[in-house]
């Protein structure tokens, strides 16, 4: 790799009569290179996968972007530039498994759902249903190990984050930050929305796959 100051590397060049660029991107290590995905991060990262590119290493999808870390000493191929440069295939609704996660919902367990049932103009027994409702889809992992940032969250039920953050927060919170959903995969400090609590585990590193959930993934809350 060359001078990562300079952006994206000088020699890659579009398939001869390619007229369509790839993302925008710039290299962010010798062999990290980060592209603006936008919307398009699940979509992006389903492709590369599906055609398994012998020079990336690894994959992180993130917030409207996604990190391509490549193998030592290894380029961007042109068939790498062509998967980029490629009309995108809208994410398929059944690729990721299915998790059904049992959620205890409000009390102890899920201190600020009154409030946001309350904001909502909702009794709590329609918020918790709404929030069941949906099917979620894993877009990134995040802030802890194995903390899933889930999209799908109805927007009735959007809510900002606190604004004084807790300083503990139980392992197995559910919780709403913004437009997304997600699960605290252990305690510790955090500024989301805490409507509720499960016992699955959401990050375990003697695991051979350590993160129970994973980008692609899909979700639903099944209230106990």
């Amino acid at each position: 790799m060359q001078n990562a100051k300079k952006g994206l590397h000088s020699n890659i060049k579009p398939p001869t009569g390619h007229p369509i660029s790839p993302p925008a991107g710039r290299w962010v290590s010798e062999r990290g290179l980060l592209l603006a995905t936008g919307d398009a991060t699940l979509e992006h990262y389903e492709a590369l996968l599906s055609h398994n590119l012998e020079e990336i290493e690894d994959m992180i999808p993130a917030d409207g972007c996604l990190l391509l870390v490549f193998r030592r000493g290894a380029a961007v191929s042109p068939h790498l530039w062509a998967v980029l440069a490629a009309p995108l295939a809208a994410t398929s609704a059944s690729v990721g498994t299915l998790h059904e996660i049992a959620v205890e919902y409000g009390g102890v367990a899920g201190p600020d759902l009154q409030p946001l049932a309350d904001q909502a103009g909702m009794e709590v027994a329609a918020y918790i249903s709404n929030h069941a409702a949906a099917e979620y889809t894993v877009g990134f992992l995040g802030f802890h190990p194995g903390f899933p940032y889930l999209r799908g969250l109805p927007p009735a039920l959007h809510a900002l984050r606190r604004a004084s953050p807790r300083v503990r927060v139980a392992a197995g919170s559910v919780a709403i930050g913004g437009g997304y959903t997600g699960i605290y995969p252990a305690s510790g400090p955090g500024g989301w929305q805490i409507i509720g609590r499960t016992t699955a585990v959401l990050f375990d590193p003697l695991c051979d796959a350590p993160a129970l959930l994973m980008p692609g993934d899909r979700v639903r809350f099944v209230p106990l």
